[in-house]
C-alpha cells in the first residue's frame, strides 16, 4: 500500500511539471524536450487517394473515412505545398506568436505515391524558415524499403515523425471498419521503422467500435506499452457524411458512442498506459460541423477536451495509474 501511494505521489508530480498539470502525458511536453520551445504543427495535403479507395486486393474505403482522407478539411488544400505551408504557417505566426513548426503530411496515405514525389515534398517543407521537422501520416501496409531509407536519408536533416494508422489491436475491429489490413501486419510495420529508421514513431487508435469492452481498452494500453513508440493519437468513432458508417447509422444499425461512456473507455486506457508513452489528443474533432452527422458533441473541440481532463480528474484517473501500481 506504501509503495502504490508512493508511485502516485510521484505521478502526481510529474502532472504538476513535466504533464503541465494534466493527468496525461502531452505531446506538447515531448515537442518541448526535443526542441527546447512549443512547436506547432502546419498541417497539409498532397496525396488524393490510398490503397482502399483504389481497391488494392479487393479492399474498400474504410467506413469512417470521408472524401477528405479523415483530416479536417480545408480549402488550403487545393493549393500547391509551398502556398499551403505558407498560408498556415503565417496563420499560427500571428496567432500564437509561434517560431517553431512540423509540417504534417496529414490526408490520405502519405507513402501511397513515387518517392520522388515525396522526396519533392520533404524539400519544398524543409526550404521555409523555422520548419524543424517534418510528421508523416500513413498506414501498415504502406511501407517499402524505399521508403524507410528515405525516412532515414531526411531524419540526418531535421526530426521526422510517422503517425501509423493502426486504429485497432483487434482484427474484428479492423474488418468490421474494413481497414484493409490485420492486426499482424500492424506489429510488423511498427517492428520494421523501429528496427530500419530512427524516426520518432506514433500511432493512432479509434474507440468506440460495436462491442467494444472495457477489457480491451485494458488489453490495448498492455499491448501498446510494449511497443517501441513514443506517442499515440486518440479517435472516436464518428459519423461523417458521405461515409459507409453514414449509411448504417441511417438503417440503424451503428450507435455513436455517448460522451460519458468515451470518457469511461478513455480513463480505463489511460491509466493502463505507461506514463512514458506521449498523447497528441484525448479524442476526434470534427471541424466542419456541417460534415458531422453524429455525435454532436465531436464538433466541440475544446468543449470536449475539457470535459475529458475534468473527467479524469473528477475520478482522481491519470496515466499510468493503474500501470505504476501493478
Amino acid at each position: 500500500m506504501i509503495d502504490i501511494l508512493i508511485v502516485s505521489y510521484a505521478n502526481q508530480f510529474l502532472m504538476k511539471t513535466d504533464w503541465l498539470g494534466l493527468p496525461f502525458n502531452p505531446i506538447s511536453a515531448h515537442y518541448k524536450k526535443l526542441f527546447g520551445r512549443k512547436v506547432y504543427k502546419v498541417p497539409v495535403a498532397v496525396v488524393e487517394t490510398c490503397p482502399n479507395r483504389e481497391g488494392l486486393r479487393g479492399m474498400e474505403t474504410c467506413l469512417f473515412c470521408d472524401v477528405w482522407g479523415s483530416a479536417a478539411r480545408s480549402e488550403a488544400f487545393d493549393l500547391p505545398l509551398h502556398a499551403q505551408i505558407e498560408k498556415y504557417k503565417t496563420h499560427i505566426q500571428n496567432k500564437f506568436k509561434a517560431q517553431d513548426f512540423l509540417v504534417y503530411f496529414q490526408a490520405y496515405t502519405n507513402t501511397f505515391t513515387k518517392l520522388q514525389s515525396l522526396r519533392t515534398h520533404f524539400d519544398i517543407a524543409l526550404s521555409f524558415d523555422g520548419i524543424r521537422g517534418l510528421v508523416v501520416g500513413t498506414r501498415p501496409d504502406c511501407l517499402s524499403k524505399a521508403v524507410l531509407e528515405l525516412w532515414n536519408e531526411y531524419h540526418q536533416k531535421s526530426f521526422v515523425a510517422v503517425e501509423l494508422g493502426v486504429q485497432s489491436f483487434f482484427d474484428d475491429q479492423l474488418i468490421y471498419m474494413k481497414r484493409g489490413h490485420d492486426r499482424l501486419q500492424s506489429f510488423k510495420a511498427i517492428e520494421q521503422i523501429s528496427k530500419k529508421t530512427a524516426v520518432d514513431l506514433g500511432i493512432h487508435l479509434m474507440f468506440g467500435w460495436p462491442g467494444e469492452t472495457d477489457q480491451q481498452m485494458i488489453e490495448t494500453a498492455r499491448i501498446c506499452n510494449d511497443l517501441p513508440i513514443t506517442n499515440i493519437k486518440l479517435h472516436h468513432v464518428h459519423v461523417l457524411k458521405d461515409t459507409g458508417l453514414e449509411h448504417l447509422y441511417a438503417q440503424g444499425k451503428f450507435t455513436p458512442i455517448e460522451k460519458d461512456q468515451y470518457a469511461q473507455r478513455l480513463q480505463i486506457f489511460l491509466e493502463h498506459l505507461s506514463p512514458r508513452i506521449y498523447i497528441h489528443r484525448l479524442a476526434a474533432h470534427a471541424s466542419r460541423k456541417n460534415e458531422l452527422i453524429a455525435p454532436a458533441w465531436t464538433g466541440h473541440k475544446m468543449g470536449t477536451h475539457q470535459f475529458l481532463i475534468d473527467w479524469l480528474n473528477q475520478h482522481q484517473a491519470f496515466q499510468g495509474k493503474q500501470f505504476l501500481s501493478v
